[in-house]
């Protein structure tokens, strides 16, 4: 193909101490290339920003390799093929994958690290692919049910409710059959969690006590715990868990900025007097079984019982400042940066 289209790239140039800084980028620019057999040319239109990148950016032992300095930032995409000498993907293919904080992806259709998946965008809008019917849905829908194991009748709480993840987990509990209590920051996202997405009650750690709202909204304790925040508010439900009850450790937002120590549970010991367990969740272990989570949540979806809300930030250039919403709560929703025009 002609090399006069310009791969525009957000790379990796320090590795930040704190909230990542403007300087930590370098923007590069360089001509998309001619691609040889079993290769594709992918243009970017959505990137999906997760607190999972700031992790990615620090140097040390993890569920998955750091991005290295100068390298382009690891982020999950949406896109639609301009290229191909594949047989995997025509030209007008949309597809989804690692495409990184780039306007073209360009390589191998069966690469290993970006795993490129035909999406339908008659399905369901191509920002969906990025929350529900991606990486965050399959997060809360694997989570939930392997990790969480919740029953009928159970209190599922889970925190970060209005935000990518949570909204999933709690939709699914309810569709289970379980008592859902959400925890947010603000008035208007636990309105939209209990109003728009049939959670239970909703609790405002912004506004209000966390320990009362559990108290009031969690009578008979707490079964399943899905934690996105971790901090204090992890030590507080763990105050509040039942016999047996499970721990489903998935992020850690109030602690990914800390420029000391992470804080962990004060409150463990309650695991040991309620004989609870506290496991953590990859999404990546559950890879093979993607489509079966798609096709759940799809299915509902369809049926109108399941709601999936994104807040989208326009422009490539805004990268920096729209990732640093998620450590705001400035997002209401999972938060997508939009590229291209589709």
């Amino acid at each position: 193909m002609s090399t006069t289209l310009q791969n525009d790239q957000f790379r990796l140039a320090a590795r930040p101490v704190g909230l990542p800084r403007p300087d930590g980028w370098q923007r590069t620019s360089e001509p998309v290339r001619a691609i040889v057999d079993g290769e594709v040319v992918v243009k970017t239109l959505y990137l999906s920003l997760d607190p999972a990148m700031r992790g990615w950016m620090n140097e040390g032992k993890s569920y998955i390799r750091p991005v290295a300095i100068g390298e382009v930032m690891r982020a999950g995409g949406v896109g639609v093929v301009v290229a191909s000498k594949s047989p995997r993907f025509a030209v007008g293919d949309h597809v989804a994958g690692g495409l990184g904080v780039q306007t073209y992806w360009t390589g191998a259709a069966d690469d290993k690290s970006a795993n490129l998946t035909k999406i339908g965008a008659r399905m369901a809008p191509l920002t969906t692919w990025l929350n529900t019917l991606g990486m965050p849905g399959m997060t809360a829908y694997f989570g939930l049910l392997e990790v969480g194991q919740p029953k009928a009748g159970e209190t599922v709480v889970v925190s970060g409710a209005a935000g990518a993840v949570g909204q999933t987990v709690g939709q699914v509990a309810k569709h289970l059959g379980c008592r859902v209590v959400g925890i947010a920051g603000g008035q208007d996202k636990c309105d939209f969690v209990v109003k728009e997405l049939g959670f239970d009650a909703c609790i405002d750690y912004k506004n209000g006590d966390v320990r009362e709202g559990l108290k009031q909204h969690c009578p008979n304790g707490v079964d399943v715990y899905f934690d996105n925040v971790g901090g204090d508010i992890l030590d507080t439900v763990l105050m509040r868990i039942n016999m047996k009850a499970r721990i489903v450790i998935c992020g850690a937002i109030s602690q990914y900025n800390n420029t000391s120590a992470v804080k962990g549970p004060a409150n463990y010991l309650s695991l040991l007097v309620n004989r609870a367990r506290m496991e953590g969740i990859v999404v990546f272990d559950y890879a093979a079984r993607y489509q079966e989570g798609v096709a759940a949540l799809a299915k509902w979806m369809q049926e109108g019982t399941f709601k999936s809300r994104e807040d989208v930030v326009e422009g490539f250039d805004k990268f920096h400042d729209a990732l640093l919403m998620l450590f705001e709560g400035k997002n209401f929703g999972k938060l997508v940066l939009k590229v291209a025009e589709a």
